[in-house]
């Protein structure tokens, strides 16, 4: 097995600055911050990605546009892999919607994966059609020893946060804790059977302790974007 697959979260968005709730694809367009961050992205990589995807969303889309054009490896789109859906919060950026956003969220990483948005996804929907993907890609190329290449996912950070802790087995209080800021990606390598190591989230690598006394809620109340 070679290669990685780098689940990286799209640069800063207009909705993003807004503090808004930007769930439903198409959404919301990068700043030219955005833009900025996903060329930096692109060129701090040693190699260019083998493989290069994008969610539906148009942040997301744009955001692979900018790393394709430093590293000349044309993006394609992957359906299933947009945010959560938040449902009857959407474009909400009220303190009260935020901390609904966030308290639902908690509780998807303490174990409670059943429970949904107001009208939106439940954290076991955002998975069942999350997970399938990266299983395609692993199954596909990274399991395969004549690939060597890395594989860059450009997803969303709630969604991302969800799906790399599941896989990797990254402990709950850590990723209430560690939100990803633009750009910032959580990196996961396949080991055996069938398992996923995590070898970078953001700017932490291992080991990723569990943090004593997390307070999501309020910190994404605090935050300049609450969505990461």
């Amino acid at each position: 097995m070679s290669g990685r697959l780098i689940l990286v979260r799209h640069g800063q968005s207009l909705a993003n600055v807004e503090r808004r709730l930007d769930t439903k694809p198409p959404g919301a367009e990068l700043t030219d911050l955005g833009r900025e961050q996903a060329r930096h992205f692109a060129r701090a990589r040693r190699d260019s990605p083998g493989l290069l995807l994008h969610s539906p969303a148009r942040r997301a889309a744009q955001t692979a546009q900018e790393i394709s054009a430093e590293c000349a490896v044309l993006p394609s789109e992957a359906d299933a892999i947009y945010e959560v859906q938040a449902g009857q919060l959407e474009n909400r950026s009220d303190d009260e919607a935020i901390a609904v956003f966030n308290r639902t969220y908690q509780r998807w990483l303490e174990g409670e994966l059943d429970v949904s948005m107001p009208g939106g996804e439940s954290g076991r929907d955002v998975l069942d059609r999350y997970l399938p993907v990266l299983t395609g890609l692993r199954l596909r190329y990274l399991d395969d020893d004549d690939w060597t290449g890395d594989i860059v996912v450009v997803s969303h950070g709630a969604a991302i946060r969800l799906a790399g802790a599941t896989l990797a087995g990254v402990d709950a209080s850590f990723v209430l804790d560690h939100h990803l800021a633009n750009t910032e990606a959580v990196i996961l390598v396949p080991i055996t059977d069938g398992r996923w190591s995590c070898v970078q989230w953001g700017t932490r690598t291992p080991p990723f302790y569990p943090e004593p006394d997390v307070h999501p809620v309020e910190d994404a109340l605090r935050a300049a974007d609450p969505m990461g």
